[in-house]
C-alpha cells in the first residue's frame, strides 16, 4: 500500500539530542558557548574545541552539571591538522560524531586599502579554511558512523550585505552560505544534513568590551528603533535554532539558512520612529 498521508508521526521527544554528540568550534564563549550549552540541556554529549582551553574548560563543567559527558580539545581552527585531531579525538573518546557546529571564526574592523597580507590571510584562514578541514573531518566521521548527521554553520548577515571596514570577513560569510548549499547535496546521499544560521547584533562578553557603546542605554534606544523586534539577540536565541536544526524536528532541512537577526535582513533600511511608525533611511 502507499504512504498514508494523512499520517502523524512527529513526537514531542523529536527535539531531544539524547544520547547525540557534538563538537562546537569555538564554544569557549560568546555564541559557540551558548550553543554547547542549548544543546546538551536537550540531551547532547558535547566536545568543545577552542584556542582558549581555559575558557573550554568552564563550558565542560556547566555541560558536566547538565549530566552529559563533555571534551576539551585546545586547538586552533586555523591549524587544519589540529583541527582533524580534534575530531579524532572527540570520536575516541565519546564513541561517535553526530553534529559539528562550526561556530569559530571573527574578525575586526578595517579598510581593504589598510589591510595587509596578513590581516587578510588571518581572517581567511580563520572564517573560511577552518570551515572546510572541520566539516571534511566531521563528515568524514559522520559517514564512518553511518547514521547521518547535522552540521551547523555559523554565518553572520553580513554575509547577505555590504560591511564596509569587514570586507573580507563578509566575503568569507557569504562564501559560507554558498559552501552550505553546496556540501547540502553532496552530503545527502549519506544522510548528513547541513545548515547555516546567520546572526546579526548579539552582544556577547567580548563585545561588551571592545564596543562597550553596544549595551550601554544609547545603544540599546537605537537597536529598538532598526531592529524590527526591539532589541538585540542573545545567546539562547542562537542556540534555539541550533538546537531546531541538529534535531529530528529540522530532518528534512538541508542547504539553508536561517537568519537569526530580529528582522534586521527584511527590514533592509527601514527604522520604527514612535511618531511616524516605519520609515525608509529615516
Amino acid at each position: 500500500m502507499g504512504e498514508d498521508l494523512s499520517a502523524s508521526r512527529l513526537k514531542r521527544d523529536a527535539i531531544l539530542l539524547t544520547a547525540k554528540v557534538a563538537l562546537v568550534t569555538g564554544g569557549g564563549g560568546g555564541i559557540g558557548r551558548g550553543i554547547a550549552l542549548g544543546l546538551a540541556e536537550f540531551g547532547a554529549d558535547v566536545a568543545i574545541l577552542d584556542i582558549d582551553g581555559a575558557a573550554a574548560e568552564i563550558v565542560a563543567g556547566l555541560v558536566r552539571e547538565k549530566g552529559r559527558r563533555a571534551l576539551v580539545i585546545a586547538a586552533d581552527v586555523s591549524d587544519r591538522d589540529a583541527v582533524r585531531a580534534g575530531v579524532a579525538l572527540c570520536v575516541e573518546t565519546l564513541g561517535r560524531l553526530d553534529i559539528l557546529v562550526n561556530n569559530a571564526g571573527g574578525t575586526r574592523p578595517i579598510k581593504l586599502l589598510d589591510m595587509t597580507d596578513r590581516q587578510a590571510d588571518r581572517q581567511i584562514d580563520l572564517n573560511l579554511k577552518n570551515l572546510v578541514a572541520t566539516t571534511q573531518a566531521g563528515a568524514s566521521a559522520m559517514v564512518a558512523g553511518g547514521a547521518g548527521g547535522a552540521i551547523i554553520n555559523v554565518a553572520s548577515i553580513e554575509g547577505f550585505r555590504a560591511a564596509p571596514g569587514y570586507s573580507v570577513y563578509a566575503a568569507c560569510k557569504a562564501g559560507m552560505i554558498n559552501f552550505t548549499r553546496t556540501i547540502a547535496l553532496e552530503l545527502s546521499e549519506h544522510g548528513i544534513r547541513i545548515n547555516t544560521i546567520a546572526p546579526d547584533l548579539v552582544p556577547t562578553e567580548h563585545m561588551a568590551r571592545f564596543a562597550p557603546g553596544i549595551v550601554s542605554d544609547a545603544g540599546k534606544a537605537a537597536q529598538a528603533k532598526y531592529i524590527p523586534l526591539g532589541r538585540a539577540g542573545n545567546l539562547d536565541d542562537c542556540a534555539g535554532v541550533a538546537v531546531f536544526l541538529a534535531s529530528d524536528m529540522a530532518a528534512y532541512v538541508t542547504g539553508t539558512t536561517i537568519n537569526v537577526d530580529g528582522g534586521t535582513w527584511a527590514s533592509s533600511g527601514w527604522t520604527r520612529d514612535d511618531a511616524q511608525g516605519w520609515k525608509l533611511f529615516g
